[in-house]
């Protein structure tokens, strides 16, 4: 054991002021060269690299120590701070080096099984088997500061706004929600399970019964479900709740959350009141609930410039009731041949689209896959219609209404990647309101299109049970560059209108006493007008890092398959410990 050489500066520290200067720093080899008998050695921990010095005439048995250090050895050095005489510009220490005049080698290092630099091209399973090597990359480094950093803004603002932090618990009650429980079954309470929160939604409405006024958590939250690159079985809400307010009070009091997190992490200003589009404005102009603003292509109805052509695809999706509708890439002649359209059109087919009618106007003709259909003058209405001009692609979808939006709301996003639009820079965030209180599910049943504690806007209370399709919510998302980054409502504190929910619903008095009695219970003594909003903080520490995954952003991430590469959970339970919680296996099942 070598003795600890006290750190006076961290390795990303030092610059040209501290020339002259003893200094000790502590961390891990990065690089190590020697050039017969002057050793250079790049130290690293999680502030950057300082270049550390052996020159030649070092004495003989500090020279030695020097020899054997190699990548990931972990040391401590002690010596004087000089201005290089070869100085790195691609780093912040590179106008400085450290000669070293005494050296305390922590531990030593096998040959690692990934390379600890940034732009290693290691496969994502061996970066999360070995992810404590990975986290010493100075890119996941910055990526855990980042995300302390939003924490940190994020309990600062809200504590100045009145706000307290409560931990609500983590073994509850199974309630449906939307997505699979994990359940943990009682050792107690033999047969009997706990679920996981998928949210802590009825715990900190029960907090506005309670008198807590303004609740805020960065809460854990589980659901077992399918994963993708911006899901996680496990991932964290900052979460909160205000009693006595109205949708304006909670929207005013997140707009100047915004501002102030993104002044104070990213040093951006945004401008607020920030912009707003019902649903119904975004779906049908972006395709998507939560639109990326950063670039064009709006979605644009050709109904009824296309009615009584004959063109058969159009006219059947008329006559059913189906949409057409289309979107212009500026510049996009030229970069789309018939080959990339056909990659296209294969790519909106798992959306149900069955195709794209594609429109290319040239300076003295309009090409385009329906020639044989359409006259020159009619492509040229829908050219006019799209604001389109020489040089421009139009692509065009006929369908129901749920694929030509899904479909060209995916296109849209798609293309601008391809087409380099996609500004990391940029932050447009916008609010989307309006949403309808209910949806229905592939079985045509409705459901909540939030969760059933959502209020229906006042107007429309009445309609709840003689026509629940057009009752709108008093609900909210905040939308940053595509993606929902948080969403919330008003919550239902009249027990009346709660039962009238779940009976639209077609939850029976029983399963409501079974699935929400103590919640329902609540009710009866004198609830707050209340309601709340969660953002996905996992997504947020993505986006403004920019990376394309929240795993980049999350220390011990899970894989595909929903595993822990490092700990390899999930695991298998002893015969015992299955005795203990009264379970027996069926593998089969």
């Amino acid at each position: 054991m070598k003795e600890l050489l006290k750190r006076t500066h961290m390795c990303g520290d030092l610059r040209s002021e501290n020339i002259g200067e003893e200094v000790v720093l502590n961390g891990w080899v990065a690089s190590y060269r020697n050039l017969g008998g002057l050793i250079f050695i790049d130290l690293r921990d999680k502030t950057g690299i300082s270049q550390i010095t052996f020159p030649d005439s070092s004495p003989e048995d500090l020279i030695s120590a020097a020899s054997h250090l190699r990548n990931e050895y972990v040391v401590g050095i002690r010596g004087k701070v000089v201005e290089r005489s070869s100085k790195n510009p691609n780093i912040p220490t590179g106008d400085v080096e450290v000669i070293v005049r005494e050296l305390s080698v922590y531990s030593k290092s096998e040959t690692p099984p990934i390379y600890v630099k940034d732009d290693d091209q290691v496969s994502d399973a061996l970066r999360l088997k070995y992810r404590y090597l990975d986290l010493r990359k100075q890119h996941m480094q910055n990526n855990l500061t980042l995300r302390h950093r939003i924490t940190k803004a994020t309990r600062d603002y809200f504590d100045k706004e009145g706000f307290t932090e409560v931990e609500t618990p983590m073994l509850i009650k199974p309630t449906p929600e939307g997505a699979r429980d994990y359940l943990v079954p009682s050792r107690i309470n033999k047969g009997s399970f706990y679920a996981l929160p998928q949210s802590p939604q009825m715990f900190k409405q029960l907090l506005m019964v309670g008198g807590t006024d303004r609740y805020i958590q960065i809460a854990k939250c589980f659901r077992d479900e399918d994963l993708r690159a911006d899901r996680q079985p496990e991932f964290t809400q900052i979460d909160m709740e205000m009693s006595f307010a109205d949708q304006e009070d909670i929207i005013t009091m997140q707009e100047g959350y915004l501002k102030y997190l993104m002044k104070t992490v990213m040093n951006v200003e945004i401008e607020t009141p920030l912009p707003r589009l019902s649903y119904e404005e975004a779906m049908n102009t972006y395709g998507s609930d939560k639109p990326d603003t950063r670039f064009g292509y709006k979605l644009v109805k050709l109904n009824e410039i296309v009615r009584g052509t004959e063109f058969k695809l159009f006219n059947d999706c008329l006559e059913s009731g189906g949409l057409i509708s289309g979107i212009c890439i500026q510049k996009g002649g030229s970069k789309y041949s018939r080959k990339a359209i056909d990659k296209l059109t294969d790519l909106v087919k798992t959306y149900g689209l069955r195709g794209l009618v594609w429109i290319k106007p040239e300076e003295n003709n309009i090409n385009s896959s329906v020639n044989k259909f359409f006259d020159q003058e009619k492509l040229g209405e829908i050219v006019k219609a799209m604001d389109a001009v020489p040089g421009d692609l139009i692509l065009i979808a006929a369908d129901t209404c749920k694929h030509v939006l899904n479909g060209l709301g995916f296109l849209r996003r798609h293309i601008a990647e391809e087409m380099g639009l996609l500004d990391n820079s940029k932050y447009n965030f916008l609010w989307v309101v309006d949403f309808p209180l209910f949806e229905e599910n592939e079985e045509g049943e409705l459901k909540a299109m939030h969760h059933p504690f959502t209020s229906p806007k006042m107007e429309d209370v009445d309609k709840m049970e003689s026509d629940p399709k057009s009752v709108k919510a008093n609900a909210y998302d905040i939308v940053l560059n595509g993606f929902e980054l948080g969403g919330g409502s008003i919550r239902i504190h009249d027990q009346e209108v709660q039962k009238i929910m779940f009976k639209t619903l077609g939850l029976t008095q029983e399963e409501c006493e079974e699935k929400f009695g103590f919640f329902l219970e609540a009710l009866k003594y004198g609830v707050p007008p209340h309601g709340g909003i969660a953002y996905g903080l996992d997504r947020m520490a993505m986006l403004l890092a920019g990376e394309d995954s929240i795993r980049e952003v999350i220390a011990f991430p899970k894989n595909q398959n929903a595993q822990c590469m490092v700990s390899e959970a999930p695991g298998i339970a002893s015969n015992e410990q299955l005795r203990e919680l009264g379970l027996k296996l069926d593998i089969g099942i």
